[in-house]
């Protein structure tokens, strides 16, 4: 595929635009944590971290962690509730994960930049739903590189089939609908600038730092393609060493 210019360069928003993008990001995540309607797409997007993570882990974090909601599936002995954070970019949203979990830690920053844990620090690192969202994307898995532990850690994510039948019309039928309950304004002034990422770039650009060791389609495991499937869960080994001339 063609090289991808990083980062991918947005253009500004309004202030109003900031706004009304900001507060349906947490509507749409509290629309997730009820479940009800997306549950199965919901359980193993928060299950196949939990039911991969490495044995006896003792510290995690958590990019792009919303309101938090993935820890509703973790069953966190105290040990592992002191050594997990909780890292999101929205103060909003942060805000809801200290009310409700407040037993863990939480973060706000931009995983696409240096971070304050020093190298190799975590167990695991969970990036649910969050890699297809990053305009500098090779930064942050620099950085994932950096922190997790080189030799038992590994990196757990989910990411969806951007661009597939499947998802465009699983979209339409959820995300686009919610937001036109709340706003008038075109929906892709938020999902334009959202999912910038699509399976094989996020793909290529793992590869330098971690290698495939366990994949699983939903909900067609049994038909491992892009085009039928809504989500893809992966768990990756970090590579002893980044690649050359890489910044970590």
């Amino acid at each position: 595929m063609p090289t991808v210019p990083w980062p991918k360069i947005l253009p500004p928003l309004t202030p109003e635009q900031q706004a009304r993008n900001d507060q349906f990001m947490k509507i749409w995540h509290e629309e997730l944590a009820r479940r009800s309607r997306y549950g199965l797409v919901e359980r193993f997007n928060h299950e196949w971290p939990v039911r991969h993570s490495p044995p006896s882990f003792r510290t995690t974090l958590e990019i792009g962690a919303g309101l938090g909601e993935h820890l509703d599936y973790e069953h966190l002995t105290p040990e592992q509730a002191r050594g997990y954070y909780c890292n999101e970019y929205r103060e909003n949203m942060a805000a809801d994960i200290r009310r409700r979990h407040p037993q863990v830690q939480t973060v706000v920053g931009d995983c696409q930049q240096r971070m304050d844990f020093p190298d190799g620090h975590f167990d695991r690192i969970l990036a649910i739903h969050v890699l297809e969202h990053l305009p500098n994307l090779p930064a942050c898995l620099a950085e994932m590189h950096r922190l997790v532990n080189k030799a038992t850690g590994r990196l757990l994510i989910v990411i969806p089939t951007e661009g597939s039948p499947a998802y465009g019309l699983a979209r339409r039928l959820s995300a686009q609908r919610v937001w036109y309950r709340h706003f008038t304004a075109p929906y892709v002034e938020f999902y334009g600038r959202e999912h910038l990422n699509l399976v094989p770039e996020i793909l290529a650009e793992l590869d330098p730092y971690f290698t495939i060791e366990r994949r699983s389609c939903f909900p067609l495991p049994f038909l491992p393609f892009v085009f039928c499937n809504l989500v893809i869960g992966y768990v990756l080994k970090p590579r002893a060493q980044p690649p050359l001339g890489a910044a970590e």
